[in-house]
């Protein structure tokens, strides 16, 4: 039986959810000093740089979805970018086969680093307080420290870190592992942040980009003061769909993830859910996943980087489509993904693929002011430590993210996903991305904007996807508080690999169901006994439509993080 959920933490005037609570209280701090949402976020987003290397970055990307107290949305693409002197086979052998690991640790692995250019763009044309104050916990965590606790000292044991002497000196003392209680901190990251306060262009186009660049250059990375002077944020419009009467704000392009939860959702717009069994019912995830492996399979096919070209996002939401890919589920049984056939007479050919043979440190956070103005934001460093790359004398981490492109047609990256040309390495491209920052509100109407009920995301890889449609089910379908759909079990299906993967926690004679049904069952962390077996970590805000109240459910798979309102 799973353990029950605490009740969500409430607040009347601002709440700020976040997987660390010296982060969350940082965006508190803005709020009590009468900044709105986006001052808060950015607090939020330098101080888990500090407080959370593991994906908490300046030296990364990732995505923040604005909707401002009248109803105004914005979607800030700081995704990081290939560098110009990428190629498409980059990471392939003499004979054509993936280099292992090659994209994923080491000076070669980075993109040219987004969130610097994004958090200052997002204050500059959205917040009030002002660099200098929303950036002032996060350089008095580096100046002063913080407290680890055991969850996070065990995490600095990364044999990655270990193969480069600034990382290995910074996180790992030089092999004098840090203990639990012991302050840590961080004097070259303070004074790197304190550089961006006075001049937030330096990053891109000054000094300390030069500094990058030779670093890069010694190394043999691909970033050059070229390829930082050329960083900007696009400022894009999200995309949007209803699901049972609520309007849903999510991620466009290069987030494959926004068009995948809207494509999910509206294949099982056709269903009761709730009538076919309780929440985590095998009834229900068999409906589910069937409409997860059918978008996950336009998801490899068609997507990829909106500036390089087009994709079929308008059929992907077409309900008609959705119509369509119902009538080929079997309620009850699986289809396998190498029978799936997609219905005819919606979508554009899709690119061929190869045939081929058949992990997750991003991080998200939830704020809402007491204007109602809402911010979701998902940034990562790709894998845990990203890179495991820190900038010689400016003491921040470097991403991984080139990864996430297609090293080679068919071949599973490091998160397993197949994908087709269109997410191919080139030049100044941005790589597709799982990240689904996501609001709902209540229904538009012609007269009025809805009003914000949720604002969530989680991180988890491709995972992301599945845990924001499956918080959405959670809540709307089966009407769970956020606190419970945040610590609810979770299930994936990605179309390849052909499983349906859960956590260790998900109920065992659910699991014996699906698998009498016809699924291939993986449980993470099976045969590990010191493996929780988990994924992801939901930031839920909820408002209470009786009482206005903001609620707030952080994720109890993290104990270091929390929901902090007032």
């Amino acid at each position: 039986m799973q353990a029950q959920s605490p009740e969500p933490v409430r607040a009347r005037h601002g709440m700020v959810v976040s997987i660390h609570h010296d982060a969350s209280d940082a965006g508190l701090e803005m709020l009590k000093q009468g900044g709105n949402a986006v001052d808060a976020a950015v607090a939020v987003g330098f101080a888990l740089a500090v407080v959370f290397p593991q994906a908490g970055n300046i030296g990364g990307g990732g995505f923040m979805l604005i909707r401002d107290k009248h109803g105004k949305t914005h979607f800030l693409d700081y995704r990081e970018k290939a560098p110009a002197a990428a190629w498409d086979n980059m990471y392939l052998d003499e004979k054509g086969n993936v280099i292992p690991r090659m994209s994923i640790t080491g000076y070669k692995a980075s993109g040219v680093p987004g969130t610097v250019a994004g958090l200052t763009y997002a204050e500059q044309h959205f917040g009030k307080l002002g660099l200098a104050k929303v950036m002032a916990p996060a350089i008095r965590l580096a100046e002063e420290g913080f407290t680890f606790s055991e969850e996070e000292v065990g995490t600095l044991h990364s044999a990655n870190l270990a193969k480069f002497p600034t990382s290995h000196r910074i996180y790992q003392r030089d092999g004098n592992f840090y203990t639990p209680g012991e302050v840590f901190k961080q004097p070259e990251l303070a004074a790197t942040l304190r550089r961006i306060v006075a001049d937030p262009t330096e990053f891109y186009k000054g000094k300390m980009a030069q500094q990058i660049a030779d670093f890069e250059a010694k190394n043999g990375g691909l970033i050059t003061a070229a390829d930082l002077a050329a960083y900007e944020v696009k400022d894009r419009k999200p995309i949007e769909g209803n699901y049972h009467g609520y309007h849903i704000i999510t991620s466009p392009p290069p987030s494959s993830g926004g068009i995948v939860l809207l494509e999910s959702l509206g294949i099982l717009t056709g269903y009761d859910l709730l009538k076919l069994g309780a929440d985590r019912s095998a009834a229900q995830v068999n409906l589910i996943t069937e409409a997860y492996r059918r978008a996950f399979m336009d998801r490899g096919d068609y997507l990829g980087d909106p500036d390089f070209m087009k994709m079929p996002l308008k059929e992907m939401a077409n309900p008609k489509y959705h119509e369509a890919w119902r009538k080929t589920i079997t309620v009850g049984k699986p289809t396998p993904s190498k029978d799936l056939v997609r219905p005819a007479g919606f979508m554009p050919p899709a690119p061929t693929v190869p045939p081929a043979k058949e992990s997750t440190e991003t991080t998200h956070f939830s704020v809402m002011d007491a204007d109602g103005m809402a911010v979701a934001n998902t940034y990562t460093l790709n894998f845990l430590f990203g890179s495991s790359v820190t900038v010689d004398g400016l003491g921040f981490l470097l991403n991984d993210e080139m990864d996430d492109f297609a090293s080679k047609m068919g071949v599973p990256n490091g998160f397993g996903l197949i994908q087709g040309p269109a997410n191919a390495i080139a030049p100044g491209k941005r790589p597709l991305s799982a990240m689904t920052p996501t609001i709902v509100t209540t229904k538009n109407h012609w007269y009025r904007k809805g009003k914000v009920r949720f604002v969530l995301g989680s991180p988890g890889g491709p995972t992301i996807i599945s845990t924001v449609a499956n918080n959405i089910i959670s809540i709307l379908d089966n009407h769970l508080n956020v606190q419970q759909a945040a610590d609810a079990p979770r299930f994936h299906h990605q179309y390849l690999p052909d499983e349906l993967s859960v956590e260790k926690k998900f109920p065992l004679d659910v699991v014996e169901q699906l698998k009498a049904m016809g699924y291939t069952i993986k449980r993470s962390g099976e045969f590990d006994e010191k493996n929780p077996g988990v994924w992801g970590d939901s930031e839920l805000i909820a408002v209470d439509p009786k009482t206005g109240e903001l609620l707030g459910g952080h994720d109890g798979r993290r104990k270091f993080g929390k929901a902090a309102g007032y």
